[in-house]
C-alpha cells in the first residue's frame, strides 16, 4: 500500500505540469491571433484593406469598414479575455502542482522515517548493531584480575543501570542496558530495552530512542510496561519535531489502554499538551 501511495503521488505530480504546458500553448496561439488581428486593424487604419478577407455584406459602402473594424475589435477583446482566462488556469495549476509537490515530499519523509523506526531502514537500524562494542571494556578487567570476580548477573546489571539512570549517568545506564540485552535473559528483555530507550532519550538521541521504545513495545504489546513504551515513543517523536506521529502514538495509547494508572495518565496528558494534540 505504501508503494502504491508513492506511485500515485508521483503520477499526480507528473500530470499537473502537462496540463499547465497545454494551457500555455493555447495562450501562445491566442496571443498570435491577437497580434494578427491588430496588424489587420493597423492596415485598415492606414487605408489598405486589399489583403484582408472580404467583409460581410452591409447596407452602405462607407459603413463596411466601420463594421469590419468593430468586428475585429470584438474578436480582439474576446481573444484577450480568453488569454486572461487561460493565464488564470495556468496560475491555478502551478499552485496546485507546488502544493502537491510539497505534500508529497512531506509524505515521503514521513514514510521513510516510519520505515526506519520500524526496522526497515538501513541507516537508523545500524546504530544499535554497532553499539554493543562498548560492552567489551567493562568485561576486560575481571578477565585480567586474579581475584576471579564473577561477571554481574543481568538482574544486577539492570539494577545498577537503573541507579545510573536516576543519577542521569546515561552512558553507564546505556552500557548496563546493552549488557542485559546481550545476556539474552528473557525475563529482563523488556526491562533492559526500556532502560536502553530511557538512556538514549536522556542523551537526547531521539532517533535511536524511538527505535528502542518501539522495540520494547513490540516485545510485549499487552505487558505492564507497554503504555510506558508508547509514551516514550511519543516523546521521542516530539523531540524529533514530528508532532503528528507523536499524536498518532498517543491516540493509539488512549485506544489500547483507556484506564492508565494516574502517574502514566499524567505523563500522557503532558505529552499531548507538548505535541498540541487535539
Amino acid at each position: 500500500m505504501r508503494r502504491i501511495a508513492l506511485l500515485l503521488g508521483l503520477t499526480l505530480l507528473a500530470a499537473q505540469p502537462a496540463g499547465a504546458q497545454m494551457d500555455s500553448r493555447e495562450g501562445i496561439a491566442l496571443q498570435n491571433q491577437i497580434l494578427q488581428l491588430r496588424q489587420e486593424m493597423e492596415q485598415l487604419r492606414r487605408g489598405g484593406g486589399g489583403s484582408l478577407p472580404p467583409p460581410a455584406p452591409s447596407r452602405g459602402g462607407s459603413g463596411g469598414g466601420s463594421e469590419l473594424m468593430g468586428s475585429l475589435l470584438d474578436r480582439v477583446n474576446t481573444l484577450q479575455d480568453e488569454v486572461s482566462r487561460l493565464r488564470g488556469r495556468v496560475d491555478v495549476l502551478e499552485n496546485q502542482n507546488r502544493r502537491l509537490r510539497e505534500e508529497f515530499e512531506k509524505y515521503q519523509g514521513d514514510m521513510e522515517f516510519r520505515l526506519g523506526q520500524g526496522g526497515g531502514g538501513g541507516a537508523p537500524a545500524s546504530a544499535p548493531a554497532r553499539a554493543p562494542a562498548p560492552v567489551a571494556p567493562p568485561l576486560a578487567p575481571p578477565a585480567t584480575s586474579t581475584g576471579a570476580a564473577p561477571p554481574r548477573t543481568p538482574d544486577r546489571a539492570l539494577a545498577e543501570g537503573n541507579a545510573a539512570l536516576g543519577r542521569r549517568d546515561y552512558a553507564t545506564a546505556e552500557t548496563a542496558a546493552r549488557e542485559v540485552l546481550a545476556s539474552r535473559s528473557g525475563a529482563n528483555a523488556v526491562a533492559g530495552q526500556m532502560l536502553l530507550a530511557d538512556a538514549l532519550a536522556g542523551r537526547r538521541d531521539f532517533g535511536n530512542a524511538a527505535i528502542a521504545y518501539n522495540d520494547a513495545f513490540s516485545r510485549a504489546r499487552t505487558g505492564p510496561r507497554a503504555p510506558e513504551a508508547l509514551i516514550g515513543l511519543a516523546n521521542s517523536f516530539q523531540g524529533l519535531g514530528n508532532k503528528r506521529e507523536a499524536c498518532d502514538t498517543l491516540n493509539d495509547l488512549r485506544s489500547q489502554f483507556p484506564n492508565l494508572r494516574p502517574p502514566l495518565a499524567a505523563q500522557a496528558a503532558a505529552a499531548r499538551q507538548r505535541s498540541q494534540c487535539r
